[in-house]
């Protein structure tokens, strides 16, 4: 019997390197894609099958996809759409263009990958198409607008898109980590430095705190932080569970907020966050 395959974007480091690491172990053949061909190159060196797939790059995209269908003979059992970025900042210092930039990636991107991967599902009858949102896709959380809009936004288009792939054989499926051991602060930064006028905001104050978690050492884990191993598992019950469920979560937070979200009412809510 052929290999089960998985197109899983992200895969420099993080849940994306974890995931395409432990899946190739697991004998599922890996399409393991970064932005950069450098990490691809790396990836490559470990035994990983690997190439650039940049989500903001729409011919890239299509040449990735095409180069998946021709490695596999036009089929594809599965795609973890991963890659993502974090522009952290006060949502009234984010310019248009800061917003823009970050759903082409955490959006559009998503979306235009599977609707290219969607056609080939239905002519096989089966596929599993899992997105990696966020705890922060069912709570917002200050200096975090720009990531949280793009995975609210992510969480609706995913749930309609589940209902309307209803007995066509395809699963959608929505990961939903919490705090978990990745480069996203320090990826973070060059988008930061790039679109925040802190300065000259009437918040530049406030931001001290940002910044220093932003540039300053990581001495310790965050509270109820998790390895990326802690989203392969979950993965691997949205790609081989017989019925998959709606959503996975994964940490305590992603838990507790879900819940919260669904009894308190919303200033409640907002208190029990400014808190936390």
């Amino acid at each position: 019997m052929a290999a089960k395959s998985i197109l899983i974007t992200g895969c420099s480091s993080g849940i994306g390197l974890d995931a395409a690491r432990t899946l190739h172990k697991r004998g599922w053949q890996v399409f393991a894609t970064c932005r950069s061909e450098a990490d691809c190159e790396r990836l490559r060196g470990e035994g990983l099958d690997s190439f650039r797939l940049d989500y903001a790059d729409e011919v890239n995209l299509a040449e990735a996809v095409d180069t998946v269908l021709a490695r596999t003979g036009g089929t594809l059992d599965a795609v973890f759409n991963n890659g993502a970025f974090a522009c952290p900042g006060a949502v009234e210092d984010l310019p248009r263009g800061a917003l823009r930039e970050i759903f082409e990636v955490n959006l559009f991107g998503y979306h235009d990958l599977t609707r290219r991967l969607i056609p080939v599902m239905r002519r096989q009858g089966h596929g599993r198409i899992i997105n990696c949102s966020s705890v922060l896709g069912l709570v917002g959380a200050r200096w975090r607008g720009a990531y949280v809009a793009t995975k609210f936004a992510m969480e609706g288009l995913s749930d309609v898109l589940r209902i309307e792939m209803h007995g066509t054989g395809i699963d959608v499926i929505l990961i939903e980590p919490g705090p978990i051991s990745t480069k996203i602060r320090e990826n973070a930064i060059p988008h930061f430095e790039r679109w925040i006028d802190w300065q000259a905001s009437a918040r530049a104050a406030e931001y001290t705190a940002l910044r220093g978690r932003l540039y300053g050492p990581k001495t310790k884990p965050d509270a109820f932080e998790l390895p990326a191993s802690a989203v392969t598992e979950k993965l691997i019950r949205a790609l081989e569970d017989r019925r998959p469920k709606a959503r996975y979560f994964v940490t305590t937070p992603t838990y507790l907020m879900g819940f919260a979200r669904r009894i308190l009412p919303t200033r409640a809510l907002d208190w029990m966050i400014a808190k936390g």
